[in-house]
Parts: C-alpha cells; sequence; structure tokens
C-alpha cells in the first residue's frame, strides 16, 4: 500500500506511516539504501509528536501577560512566587526563554517532557507549557526575586548545562504541588515511639512525592529481650512489612506508588532474613515485594571472607547495654574481637563466604540489595565526631543520622538530625563545550541547590528539618559522560575515559567548594557543624595540598589536548592551597556538595547519556505506557561515531564501570549510583569478584544489578530494553 501518507521500506519489508510519530520513531532501527541507521527520522517524530498531539490539546494564549493571569486565577501558578519580580521583568524573561528557540533532540525526550513535567489542566486535556516555559519557572525559583540571577539560572538551563532532578523540575512555580527535594534518609532507634515515628514521617513524605530511606540497624533481632523477658521480639521483617504498606498506601494521587528502602548491617542477626524477604518463593509472611533492601558492609566482612572464616553477628540489643550507644554508631571493623571477646554481647554465626553468596544470589533474582561500603563511606566522611551509617534509594546520599529520643505521646525530648537530598545534574557534553565558563556553570548550580535547601518545606518531618536546617547539604551531579566520550571518540572501557574521568571530577569538586566558600563568605552563613569536621583544619583537601604539584594533571595526551581544545582549565595545586585557606577561614555553607545520581529521567529529558553509565546499546528500546515501545538513540549518534557506543554495558561487563566511578569518587563528597550489568552466563562467583574489585577500587556504593536474563537472537539483541526506570 503506498500513498502521500505511507511507504514500503524495500529493505526491511515494513510499510512506514509518516502521519505516525510511533512508526517515525520506530524507523531509526532500519537501514536505508546506504546500509545506515536512520537516526534523523526520530527528530521528524519530534515534530510529528507535536503537531499532532501536543499543538491540538495546547492552550494558546494572547500574551504572556494573558497566560501569566490565567495561571493565577486558576491556581496553576503560584503567585507568592510570582510576586517577588516586577510584572515587566516577568514578561521579559519568558519571552527571553523563547528566544533560545529550543528544539528537542528526541522523541523521547519530547515525550518525556510532556507527559511528565509539562504544567496541563486538571482534567489533563490541556498543556499550558512548553520546555522554556517549565525552565523559567525554575529560574525564578531559584534566584529568589534577583533578576540578574534569574537570566543567568535560566540560561544554564535553556543550554542545557544544568538540569535539576525531577521532583524540583516538576513543582517548580505550581500551585498545586509536591516538594522540590527528591528524597530522604531516616534513622530508627530501638523503641516502639521512633517506629512509629519513622512511619507517619514516612506517610508524610511519600504523599509529597518523595523516596524513604530507613536505616534498622538499631533494632533489635528476632528472639532478643523485651522488658529483661527473653525471646519477645520479632525481629525486623515486622517493621519492613509496616513500611511496605506506607508506601502502597501513600501512592502520590495515584501516579505511582511510595518509592522506600531500608538497609541493615551485615553484621546484624536477621541479615540472612532480611535477604531471604526478596526470594522469589519466599514466604508470604516474610516476603518484601516492593520495598528496596539495601545492605551496610563493614571492611572486616571482606577480611574474614578472603580468610574463609566465620563471622560474628552481634546482637543490637545487648551492643546498645554495653556500648551506651546504638549498633550503628559504633565501628564494627574496629570493634569486631572487642566484640567478639565480649561475653556480654550475644552473637551467632555465619560463615563469611555464605553471606557474599546468598547477597549475590538475591541480586540475581531481584536486583537487590543496595551495597554501602561502610568503612569506606566513613573515610570520605569529613564529620569528626558521627558516623555514616546509611544511603538513600539510589546509594549517592552519604550523610550524618544523628539519633532522637522521644516521649510517650511521640513529641520530642532530644531531636536529632534526619537526611533530605536537593539533587541536580551537569550534562558534561553541555559543559564541555563552554569549558572556559565552568566556573560560572558550577557556581550557579550549587546557588540553585542551595535555594532548595532554604525553600523546601519540611515540617511534616520534624528531623529532617533540623538536619536539612543546619546542614543546607546538597548533591550536584553529572551525566551524559558516554555521550561526551563518543561524541570525541573516546571508547567508554579505555584508559583515556578514565583519565578524563578523573580530571573533570577534580575540577568539578574544586568549584563546588570555591562556590559553597563563596557563599558562606558573601552571606555568613556556615553550616552548624563545620568546626567540627576536616574541612576547618584543612585536613580534608590534603590529598590536593600535599600530593606531589604535578599529581592531578591529564595522564595521556589525547586528554591533554582535548581539554585544552575545550579551554578547560585544571586547577593546580596552589588553587586548592589558596581554597583551603579560605575555607578555614570563612566556612562553608553546605555540609555536602556533590552527589552522583542515576539521573533516569533527567537524562532522557534533556536526550543524554544517564549519569556515567554506559549506553546498554546504541538505540535502547523502552516501553512507555500505551504508546508501547519506543526508540531511543544514544547522544548525538550518528554513522562516525557509532562504533564508541557499540559495545553495550553488558558485553563490556563491570570493571570498566567500576574503573570510571572510581575515578570520579576519588573527588566526590558523597557517592555515586553505579549499576553494574552481568550477561546471562554470569555467576554468583562473576558478581562476588565485582564487589571485591569495588570494594578494592574504593568506591563508596553499588545501586542495581542488572542481569541479561534472556538470550536474543542476534538481530535483536542491539534493541533490548534494559535500563531501569528511576
Amino acid at each position: 500500500m503506498n500513498n502521500n501518507n505511507s511507504n514500503t521500506n524495500s529493505k526491511n519489508n515494513i510499510i512506514i506511516d509518516k502521519d505516525s510519530y510511533i512508526s517515525l520513531n520506530a524507523t531509526i532501527k532500519l537501514f536505508d539504501e546506504n546500509g545506515n541507521f536512520q537516526f534523523e527520522n526520530d527528530l521528524l517524530a519530534v515534530d510529528k509528536y507535536l503537531e499532532t498531539e501536543i499543538l491540538p490539546n495546547f492552550k494558546v494564549f494572547g500574551s504572556v501577560k494573558e497566560k501569566l493571569e490565567y495561571l493565577f486565577v486558576n491556581n496553576y501558578y503560584d503567585f507568592d512566587l510570582f510576586k517577588k519580580y516586577n510584572p515587566n521583568f516577568l514578561i521579559s524573561i519568558f519571552e527571553k526563554a523563547k528566544s533560545y528557540n529550543f528544539k528537542f533532540s528526541s522523541f523521547m525526550g519530547a515525550m518525556k517532557f510532556y507527559t511528565t513535567y509539562a504544567l496541563k489542566s486538571f482534567d489533563n486535556k490541556t498543556y499550558f507549557e512548553h520546555y522554556e516555559d517549565r525552565v523559567t519557572c525554575n529560574a525564578l525559583l531559584f534566584a529568589k526575586g534577583n533578576e540578574q540571577d534569574a537570566l543567568t539560572f535560566l540560561d544554564e538551563m535553556m543550554t542545557g548545562r544544568y538540569q535539576p532532578a525531577t521532583p524540583t523540575f516538576l513543582n517548580a512555580g505550581k500551585k498545586k504541588r509536591g516538594e522540590f527535594v527528591s528524597c530522604y534518609l531516616i534513622r530508627v532507634e530501638d523503641n516502639m515511639e521512633s517506629i512509629a515515628r519513622a512511619t507517619t514521617m514516612g506517610l508524610q513524605l511519600s504523599k509529597r512525592g518523595g523516596g524513604v530511606a530507613y536505616c534498622l540497624t538499631n533494632l533489635r533481632e528476632f528472639g532478643a529481650p523485651i522488658k529483661n523477658i527473653k525471646n519477645q521480639a520479632t525481629g525486623i521483617i515486622p517493621v519492613m512489612k509496616i513500611l511496605e504498606d506506607v508506601f502502597s498506601y501513600a501512592n502520590q494521587l495515584g501516579q505511582r506508588q511510595g518509592a522506600g528502602a531500608v538497609y541493615l548491617n551485615v553484621f546484624h542477626p536477621d541479615i540472612l532474613k532480611f535477604l531471604d524477604s526478596k526470594r522469589e518463593n519466599a514466604d508470604e509472611k516474610i516476603r518484601i515485594k516492593s520495598l528496596s533492601l539495601g545492605v551496610v558492609i563493614p571492611d572486616v566482612a571482606f577480611h574474614l571472607a578472603k580468610e574463609n572464616k566465620e563471622m560474628a553477628l552481634f546482637s543490637p540489643y545487648d551492643i546498645q547495654r554495653e556500648y551506651k550507644k546504638p549498633m550503628s554508631d559504633i565501628s564494627i571493623t574496629k570493634e569486631y574481637e572487642n566484640l567478639l571477646n565480649n561475653p556480654k554481647i550475644s552473637k551467632t554465626f555465619i560463615p563469611a563466604r555464605k553471606l557474599f553468596k546468598q547477597i549475590a544470589e538475591i541480586q540475581f533474582e531481584s536486583g537487590y540489595p543496595f551495597i554501602l561500603f561502610d568503612d569506606i563511606a566513613n573515610e570520605k566522611n569529613a564529620a569528626l565526631n558521627n558516623r555514616i551509617i546509611m544511603s538513600n534509594l539510589c546509594t549517592e546520599i552519604i550523610q550524618i543520622n544523628t539519633p532522637s529520643v522521644l516521649n510517650t505521646d511521640l513529641s520530642y525530648e532530644k531531636l536529632g538530625e534526619d537526611v533530605c537530598c536537593n539533587l541536580g545534574s551537569l550534562n558534561i557534553a553541555k559543559v564541555m563545550e563552554n569549558g572556559k565558563n565552568f566556573s560560572k556553570t558550577i557556581e550557579y548550580s550549587i546557588k540553585a541547590l542551595d535555594a532548595i535547601a532554604h525553600l523546601a518545606d519540611l515540617s511534616s518531618a520534624p528531623t529532617i528539618q533540623e538536619g536539612n536546617s543546619k546542614n543546607k547539604a546538597v548533591g550536584l551531579g553529572a551525566m551524559n559522560l558516554h555521550g561526551f566520550l563518543a561524541t570525541n571518540k573516546i571508547y567508554y572501557d579505555s584508559p583515556e575515559a578514565v583519565d578524563f574521568t578523573n580530571m573533570f571530577f577534580y575540577a568539578m569538586a574544586y568549584h563546588c567548594y570555591k562556590a559553597s566558600n563563596k557563599h558562606a563568605k558573601e552571606t555568613g552563613f556556615v553550616f552548624e557543624n563545620f568546626k567540627n569536621t576536616k574541612y576547618a583544619d584543612g585536613s580534608y583537601f590534603d590529598k590536593y595540598t600535599k600530593c606531589e604539584s604535578d599529581y592531578w594533571t591529564p595522564k595521556t595526551e589525547k586528554i591533554k589536548n582535548l581539554l585544552k581544545q575545550y579551554e578547560f582549565e585544571i586547577p593546580s595545586q596552589q588553587d586548592w592551597i589558596e581554597l583551603s585557606e579560605n575555607i578555614k577561614k570563612y566556612g562553608l555553607a553546605n555540609s555536602h556538595l556533590m552527589a552522583v545520581a542515576p539521573t533516569g529521567s533527567i537524562s532522557y529529558l534533556s536526550s543524554c547519556t544517564p549519569s556515567l553509565q554506559p549506553t546498554v546499546s546504541p538505540i535502547e528500546i523502552r516501553k512507555e505506557g500505551k504508546v508501547g515501545r519506543i526508540y531511543v538513540p544514544a547522544y548525538k549518534i550518528s554513522v562516525d561515531n557509532y562504533m564508541y557506543y557499540a559495545k553495550g554495558a553488558y558485553e563490556m561487563g563491570t570493571n570498566p564501570i567500576i574503573d570510571i566511578c572510581a575515578a570520579a569518587q576519588q573527588h566526590v563528597d558523597q557517592a555515586i549510583s553505579m549499576t553494574l550489568f552481568l550477561t546471562e552466563n554470569a555467576t554468583t562467583r562473576d558478581l562476588n569478584k565485582a564487589y571485591i574489585y569495588a570494594f578494592n577500587k574504593k568506591c563508596i556504593s553499588i545501586y542495581y544489578i542488572r542481569i541479561r536474563q534472556e538470550v536474543l537472537k542476534d538481530s535483536e539483541k542491539l534493541f533490548e530494553c534494559t535500563t531501569c526506570v528511576i
């Protein structure tokens, strides 16, 4: 059948409907007459999508003023934000945003924006925003009334150099919204009051759109005494069941279930039950279906496994009584022999290698648990008197949680500190295109995140509000590493890729600390515990200030030349020495500055590769609701750079990903969401080798484990859909 709206691709014998954006998008995986993929058809799909789906359902206004008045009167935009600005400026900044002539560079990016982020009518039938409108709302939010700052923020986002995390980008400027914060970390103490408070905070935070993680390490084990009566405690599984129900109930207006995670130290006596709860054939009494699991692994566990010894699991109930502090607040590695030899602390024994084998088995079945390397995280920790005890749903946040003391009515006798994640990401390729202004991009990215830390309403979770008010911690990350490498003809699994990653994050760290120090100097705000950190005496920066002067320099000729080409300057040792002195003198406005999130949604929105991960294939397949299959080409993929995307994450193996993340981790003060990919032929032994390699390379955490489950036909392997939805 041939007419004006369709034709037949003779080489592939497939009928193409030119009026269908789905069909146009699908043709990118088909060969043209010259045997090349038709990547350009993805842009035609964008045009067709806008023409047929968006513009007919978009409410058109006569002017920006008319549009704003309509959105204010009908409670779509938050007037309290916009009234900080002169009305004429508001009109001019919305018009300025249009002058960038923004175009989506992939069909997936366009669809992701209009289905997820754009403001729509309450009945979801009419669109009110294009991309530049959403960006403008974010710029106005970050600038807090400063017109020049608003224009700078607009420029950083419209050019794609900075992208706020989903909760911020989605909610900025809207009257009816969730919070701007991505996720939350809550510690739970060994009493009913703490469990009850943690549960109610989970409900409140999930209602507002955030993911919530809990540390359960301090809860007494199954069979521990209650009121000195032995064999009474039911352990951690019932608490996990309660939390799972919390997130199923607080489902954010039915858009999706709430997201929760629980972390447990592997030396807790309930660790094997904890892991078994994710088995596909687990008894329904213990099976955990939707709650994510994470384990905290101290160094000593690896040492015991290496020596093929048994490991002792210690009662948190007894530790509390002997040490006068919870289990999470001691270093198991440092105290292991003392705990082992203390007859007042009950213990059970399992083979250390059995633990790691079971972790691998569960990961093959479910992708869980996430892994946090306890001692590596605490080596990175700048605080002198508090420990890192957990991470978040994506394993990139490592901050301090301190305990609360609660009264029986659940009021606070002592208010502890919990954690929230204020996140955003740089697009590495876009930042490098403007390399000589890298410092400015970082400064305004940190200012944007700091604004969210000050604007977030966390009153529903007092301990998180307390932690945020004292620390103003933020997490600036990065995405599109593989995209930048490929478009500059660098293989992901090459020494040059590691060299570039090292240099990029080295420079990024310098400018992040410089920005926070500048903000502290200008505003007088210094995070509360600054004097009790390694920042205050400069020792945190010894690796930069007390090394060989040329230690942090490019090691390969290609990267030396590439950085010169992009006018990307590498800070010198003297730069670090001067910055360290300024930090001693003026402090830092933020207790934490960098964290590399998985960036699933925002990398699709930005049409780039996610986080620091390699692509799973040059053309990825996604299944998106009613639309069905969507083909997502890699960033700026072409005939010239195709070979640099050709080897996917599964074929590449785990070590190149670990090498890249380890290079960045040297400079990132928090952690990196590192997903590892294994083929269907992998074994638990292969996974254990990956843990050991990541541990030895000083990675802080491991996010998901992705196992390719099916052996596909050769013609299908390129298009396997594998990346998780974030």
